[in-house]
């Protein structure tokens, strides 16, 4: 009883030190400063959401304007740099493997309605989940800026963790996918005329019948190649992402 008492807090505590969130960002390499409370919608804490039906899925809690906002041109390389609780620190455990995209909406919707649009995304490839890949890049992911209009956007980095989704969080309350995202402020100076699409809505594009959301990592049986990644596909205006 002692020893499984001591699994259970020793996974509570693994669990509770892994979380994560965005600390800012650098544009074509240069350093934008904490973007925390400043041009990130921050929550207040680093923990994940799971329950995919209210309304913080889109942006996370605390889902209001701050005070910056980075201009961009089209072709720039956003880089995103996520961090655990400081920065330069472990980021999120390596447990955590799972998924790694980015969504795009104009700032005006404040992520409201089927206005997300996905710009990258990237699952298990080479023997690799990407957050192995973004934890060799030191916590930082990028895309590149497409052909847009001039305006007010919100970018949403996302990770989706798949150490406890061999159920659905509606099924287990305890379990379920994490997911973390955050929304940062950008402005388009640059005039482009590829109109993005559109089409996603948060809640509403990944529920707990959607490919990807369950998937037991843990399962011999289930090759990791077989994964799908949860929501629409990239957009074929997509200027592309990687990792740095």
């Amino acid at each position: 009883m002692q020893l499984r008492k001591l699994l259970v807090l020793t996974s509570f505590i693994v669990t509770a030190l892994a979380h994560t969130r965005v600390w800012g960002v650098w544009v074509n390499g240069v350093d934008q400063g904490n973007g925390v409370d400043q041009y990130v919608r921050s929550p207040p804490t680093n923990n994940p959401l799971k329950d995919l039906n209210q309304g913080n899925i889109a942006c996370n809690v605390n889902n209001r304007a701050v005070s910056r906002t980075i201009n961009v041109k089209s072709g720039d390389r956003v880089t995103f740099e996520w961090f655990h609780d400081g920065r330069n620190d472990d980021i999120i455990a390596s447990s955590h493997k799972g998924p790694v995209l980015v969504y795009i909406a104009p700032t005006s919707s404040n992520g409201n309605g089927n206005v997300w649009t996905k710009l990258f995304h990237d699952g298990y490839s080479n023997g690799q989940w990407a957050v192995d890949r973004l934890l060799n890049a030191r916590g930082k992911h990028s895309i590149t800026i497409p052909n847009l209009p001039a305006g007010d956007y919100l970018l949403r980095p996302e990770i989706i963790a798949l150490h406890e989704a061999n159920v659905p969080y509606s099924a287990n309350a305890a379990r379920g996918a994490q997911l973390y995202m955050n929304c940062v402020q950008i402005k388009v100076t640059s005039s482009g005329g590829s109109n993005f699409p559109g089409g996603s809505s948060f809640p509403g594009t990944y529920s707990y019948s959607t490919p990807g959301i369950v998937f037991n990592l843990y399962d011999k049986s289930l090759d990791p190649n077989s994964y799908r990644i949860p929501g629409p596909d990239v957009w074929s205006g997509s200027a592309g992402g990687g990792y740095s």
